[in-house]
């Protein structure tokens, strides 16, 4: 999932160089706000400033035609990801929300120096920062004695201060206007270019709202054996909570795992084991840091005899996997129909995935992982599946289950096909859907969505396995993977493939025939941003809204076609 969890851009002109002069009273971010969300702007003059170098000297740091080549992100397609007001609000206060990826990382050395930048690869020996100056900086590992992640943006407060508020809208019209031109949304029939909504959207039912006080959940799930009791994961807190249903709905502390380290993304996810009815055995994902590191790390835990707390004895850490940078973690955990365990791990950054750990099949980053919870291999706390794909292969790492996966945030199974179905985060351009099966390769980061991507580790005789539905930044930044409908036979969203994207809060649905799709609509937005989804026992399905509220999807009221 793209955290901190709403992701905008950075600057709008990292380093700026302001030359115009400033009034005595100027006006204030507040009336900046208002002018630019009433007043229509000059898309053309707002392009003449931002390629200015003498007034915002916008492009030092951003490029505008798919590249990424500078220290800020790319903008070709930010009209598409952001509305209007969120893109006023970035540059009025650039370190707000910082874009994934182009948070400032600090450098200190034996020395006594410091660097400052974005991460723009990472290797054993040495770290490549770009400064706001689009310099680039290699500092040997050796000499580094303490890395650290800014929650402050490389852009200086300010940017307006020196436009009128006029000058202001049009620089807004201009960023308003950056969408993906119609002749690179390619026609695959994954890929569709529009999508239709359905005349009815499917309700969404608030089953345990704000009155809960719950803080930013990002996982769901009811308890295996209970009835109509529930666990919700808190993802900045690190709590999880026991919810029980049934009028307003209350809320027990189940376990309190810390909160996030600076810089992390904290708790991610929770897994039941298959048998914890009666082994009361639960596994937890969660992103750290340690020594100037970040990792993300599963951890076996027991509930206490009666459920309703965790029982206080010591976690059994099963796998710990280092992380390139504190982006693209990941953090699906989920036990398939074979009862191993499924982890999602994600590429971890740099942004692009410049060192291709989605080719590498020596790293576990950028994979689906299979493990066996309930034995151990010699050192380990896990063993491998004797028919995981990769077991005994020279050079490759056996936990493998499949690869060229970018950031796999939820996935699923279905539980009449076994079909393990996969939101995998997109880059710049595209958010995909896939259906993952053994040994087979998703394409990153030769390929993004249908599009090829980068051809520096294309290998000639590879197979790369295209998506089922890719779409792109006109619905959606960051997709949230979900379940196929299987509740009720007679509804005509059975065998729909439920997910949505976290930034638009878009709900979609689709259908599929040997991977291919069929058919796919809106079926609806949600109140909330969407972090995850969730199945009960009976097939229901829950929508976890970032901001605290626990929806449940209600298909009576409509009709997919």
């Amino acid at each position: 999932m793209k955290t901190s969890l709403p992701s905008l851009l950075p600057a709008l002109g990292l380093g700026v160089a302001i030359t115009a002069s400033v009034a005595a009273n100027p006006p204030g971010p507040a009336e900046f706000l208002r002018f630019a969300l009433l007043r229509e702007g000059d898309a053309r003059r707002g392009q003449e400033l931002f390629n200015s170098e003498s007034r915002l000297a916008c492009t030092r740091c951003h490029t505008v035609d798919g590249s990424g080549r500078k220290a800020g992100p790319d903008l070709s397609a930010v009209g598409d990801k952001f509305g209007r007001r969120e893109l006023i609000e970035a540059v009025l206060n650039p370190s707000a929300t910082i874009a994934e990826g182009y948070s400032t990382t600090i450098l200190e050395t034996k020395a006594g120096e410091e660097y400052s930048g974005v991460l723009k690869q990472i290797s054993a020996t040495e770290l490549d920062l770009m400064g706001a100056d689009g310099r680039r900086v290699r500092v040997p590992v050796g000499d580094i004695v303490a890395r650290r992640t800014s929650e402050v943006s490389l852009m200086p407060e300010g940017l307006q201060a020196g436009l009128t508020l006029q000058e202001f809208a049009d620089l807004i019209e201009y960023l308003v206007g950056l969408k993906q031109p119609s002749h690179s949304r390619l026609t695959h029939r994954g890929m569709p270019e529009d999508i239709r909504s359905l005349r009815q959207p499917v309700p969404l039912l608030a089953v345990f709202g704000p009155n809960l006080g719950l803080e930013h959940p990002v996982w769901f799930g009811a308890v295996p054996g209970e009835s109509n009791v529930f666990l919700v994961a808190e993802h900045e807190t690190g709590r999880i909570w026991r919810l029980v249903g049934g009028g307003a709905g209350h809320k027990r502390l189940f376990l309190d795992t810390g909160v996030r380290d600076a810089g992390t993304h904290g708790l991610l996810g929770l897994a039941f084991h298959p048998q914890f009815a009666r082994n009361r055995k639960y596994y937890l994902v969660k992103h750290v840091a340690e020594n100037s590191r970040f990792a993300s790390v599963i951890f076996e835990r027991e509930a206490a005899a009666d459920l309703a707390t965790d029982s206080g004895r010591p976690p059994r850490l099963i796998l710990k996997v280092e992380a390139a940078t504190n982006i693209d973690h990941a953090g699906g955990l989920l036990f398939g129909p074979d009862g191993y365990l499924y982890v999602g791990m994600g590429d971890t950054g740099p942004p692009e995935d410049p060192q291709g750990h989605g080719q590498d099949l020596a790293l576990l980053l950028s994979k689906i992982l299979r493990l066996d919870v309930d034995h151990c291999a010699p050192n380990q706390a896990y063993a491998v599946p004797p028919d995981n794909p990769f077991r005994g292969r020279p050079g490759c790492r056996p936990e493998i289950w499949a690869y060229g996966v970018r950031e796999p945030w939820r996935f699923s199974f279905d539980r009449v096909t076994g079909d393990l179905w996969v939101g995998d985060v997109g880059q710049d351009r595209y958010e995909e859907v896939d259906i993952i099966r053994r040994g087979e390769n998703y394409g990153w980061n030769v390929y993004e969505g249908f599009e090829p991507f980068s051809n520096r580790y294309r290998r000639a005789t590879e197979r790369y396995v295209r998506p089922v539905f890719a779409y792109q930044r006109h619905y959606g930044a960051c997709v949230t993977g979900g379940y196929v409908y299987r509740a009720d036979r007679h509804s005509s969203f059975y065998g729909v493939y439920v997910f949505g994207d976290y930034q638009s809060r878009r709900i979609f649905g689709l259908t599929q025939h040997h991977r291919i799709l069929s058919v796919v609509r809106q079926i609806g937005i949600a109140p909330e941003m969407i972090a995850s989804f969730s199945q009960d026992p009976a097939g229901n399905l829950y929508l976890v809204g970032y901001t605290g509220t626990i929806f449940k999807l209600d298909f009576r009221a409509s009709r997919f076609e």
